[in-house]
């Protein structure tokens, strides 16, 4: 037994000194490669490794945590995004000089320039583009194109003319419109002065693949009128004004998918008896559309329904004036701008 113990005892001491003789050899080695002592550095970064590692962690917790803190209170409008199509939405605007032009036509161009793959097209009622509404149509930074056509004799003084126009330019320039990464498009009637949610473009109008027709406040002498869905059609129309037309929708409620413009060369005319005066009713019906082909948005809930367009017409606004002498033939003059543009 004791030769035993000791014989163990002895091949336990001789085994730790291969094992110390190894580190030692190890460590050598380490040094005539790095020049550091491996086998120590190895035990330390082991001891602090975890120490770095969960301060990192808390580092990266707090910046976290103060960037949350940064983010604004209020909303903050962001290029809005397309839902998968290729479709450029085409804006055709009619516009024309007054004193409240400018602030609607900037209202108009911020909201439009959060919405990716639009051209603006804006026509002038005059002889001449505006060098002060041009300055808005780049500043947008959209693709655009303006350009003026007085309203030519007979036509009522609504944009008709204006429109007509657009429809015209359109057929004839499709290539550049669309350029080379777009295949499809729609086309929007916009007036310049009512209130547009970006939702309007990127999840109604975007989406047309015929005719889209869709709710609209504060017209026709209501609240709203919107189309009467049933089972996902419509058959019907809640307005009040000459409900029995057969598409009784206003300008901002309705786009068309580009091919069906494309596939006709219907205009607006000079008057439109099928729709109590409004054109509408003439366009959507020389277009060779009918009902079946509507494609209702906005209508599947069943309350709480939101307007993404409303017609916000511009009052004009009660400038105070220099009284013309009654005994004098000159006009009044205009009210002092101190050197300001404003269309007066």
């Amino acid at each position: 037994m004791p030769g035993n113990t000791i014989k163990v005892f002895g091949d336990k001491l001789e085994s730790q000194a291969l094992q110390k003789g190894c580190e030692e050899d190890i460590e050598k080695h380490c040094r005539r490669c790095i020049g550091k002592p491996t086998m120590r550095t190895l035990n330390k970064l082991r001891k602090y490794g975890i120490y770095v590692l969960f301060f990192m962690l808390l580092f990266a917790m707090v910046f976290q945590f103060s960037a949350d803190l940064r983010q604004p209170a209020y909303p903050v409008f962001k290029m809005a995004e397309t839902n998968g199509t290729n479709r450029m939405i085409i804006v055709v605007t009619p516009t024309y000089k007054r004193m409240t032009r400018i602030p609607d036509m900037l209202r108009m161009a911020n909201t439009l320039s959060h919405v990716k793959d639009l051209h603006w097209i804006v026509v002038e009622d005059g002889n001449r583009t505006i060098p002060a509404v041009e300055e808005i149509l780049k500043r947008s930074n959209l693709p655009y194109t303006y350009m003026a056509h007085k309203t030519a004799v007979g036509y009522p003084r609504r944009g008709w003319y204006q429109r007509t126009m657009a429809l015209k330019f359109i057929r004839s320039n499709t290539s550049q419109i669309l350029g080379k990464e777009h295949e499809e498009g729609v086309v929007y009637f916009g007036d310049d002065d009512n209130s547009y949610d970006i939702r309007l473009f990127t999840e109604y109008i975007r989406n047309v693949k015929t005719l889209g027709i869709w709710a609209v406040g504060l017209v026709g002498g209501t609240v709203v009128e919107a189309p009467k869905v049933i089972d996902g059609k419509v058959n019907a129309f809640n307005v009040k004004w000459n409900p029995k037309r057969r598409f009784a929708v206003d300008m901002a409620g309705f786009a068309v998918n580009l091919k069906v413009v494309l596939n006709s060369d219907a205009v607006f005319g000079t008057s439109c008896k099928r729709g109590g005066g409004a054109p509408e009713t003439c366009l959507l019906e020389d277009m060779g559309l009918e009902r079946e082909d509507i494609e209702p948005f906005g209508h599947e809930k069943e309350k709480d329904r939101e307007i993404f367009v409303w017609h916000t017409k511009t009052s004009t606004p009660n400038i105070a004036q220099a009284k013309k002498n009654a005994n004098s033939t000159k006009p009044a003059p205009p009210p002092e701008t101190y050197g300001y543009f404003v269309e007066v």
